[in-house]
């Protein structure tokens, strides 16, 4: 069974509050963003199991395209890629986030991706990967509510700092990139494997590709070992008690369920190695 916005639009979903408080991200250390952020409504009652999206990549095979090195109209490519994604599974997304989070995590994410596709809009072509990682991190700090936004956003930015100035990115700095990344959401986001995160799904995916690539193999092999073990990952969330986030509230009762953001990033994860 597919959950798309038609389906979607049968079921209660929460409503965003009005007030508007004053946060402060640290995405790396020594280094903070204040902005204003939405306040949002509490999770919705647990309800019966979700079932998955039939068009999430979870057991299906996904075309890969792997040929690297990646240089910059390619990862601008990929990242309009993760736009048409997010926006395709937003409805799911915000629907398993109704039961252990605020509710609104698909549509967190969809504006904050539609913001990045008009600030590729903005920069100039020439921009090499490492800035326009940095620079989409930056813009998901600022557009996605929640704990998505800093959590996804000092990944961007981590995997762009190590990135550097380097205009094409081989097999072997992506997977450092990808551990960058995943180390600065755990310290981001103060959590570690098995605490039903994001995390569940980035740090197997990023050792994956890491280990990959250490072991000779090509970045073909490592794209589909990462999003091999990003797919383990997701499920291996849904027994989990939620030891982070708003879910954490729930205790054992948020036990049975899969963890809306290790779903995203799946997504993405598979966007960004995908093909059009």
């Amino acid at each position: 069974m597919r959950l798309g916005a038609d389906s979607a639009a049968h079921l209660p979903l929460p409503v965003a509050g009005s007030a508007v408080y004053t946060r402060s991200i640290e995405t790396r250390p020594g280094f903070a963003v204040s902005l204003p952020s939405p306040s949002r409504a509490r999770g919705q009652p647990l309800n019966a199991e979700l079932p998955l999206d039939a068009e999430l990549p979870l057991n299906a095979e996904v075309p890969l395209n792997a040929e690297l090195p990646l240089d910059a109209p390619r990862l601008r490519a990929g990242l309009l890629r993760v736009r048409r994604a997010v926006d395709r599974h937003a409805a799911y997304l915000t629907l398993l986030d109704a039961v252990l989070g605020d509710g609104d995590h698909g549509d967190n994410l969809s504006t904050g991706f539609r913001a990045v596709e008009e600030l590729l809009a903005e920069l100039p072509d020439e921009t090499p990967p490492g800035e326009l990682l940095r620079a989409v991190g930056h813009r998901l700090v600022a557009t996605v509510g929640g704990a998505s936004g800093p959590l996804y956003g000092t990944a961007f930015i981590e995997a762009g700092f190590r990135a550097g100035e380097t205009a094409e990115l081989g097999p072997e700095l992506i997977g450092e990139m990808l551990v960058a990344a995943a180390d600065g959401l755990a310290r981001r986001g103060r959590c570690t494997l098995g605490d039903k995160t994001i995390l569940d799904t980035l740090r197997p995916a990023a050792d994956a590709f890491h280990d990959a690539v250490a072991s000779g193999g090509s970045g073909s092999d490592a794209a589909a070992a990462a999003i091999s073990a990003a797919r383990a990952g997701v499920l291996a969330t849904r027994p989990l008690v939620a030891r982070r986030g708003l879910a954490l509230r729930l205790g054992e009762r948020s036990a049975g369920h899969l963890d809306p953001g290790a779903v995203s990033c799946l997504v993405i994860l598979v966007a960004l190695a995908g093909d059009d």
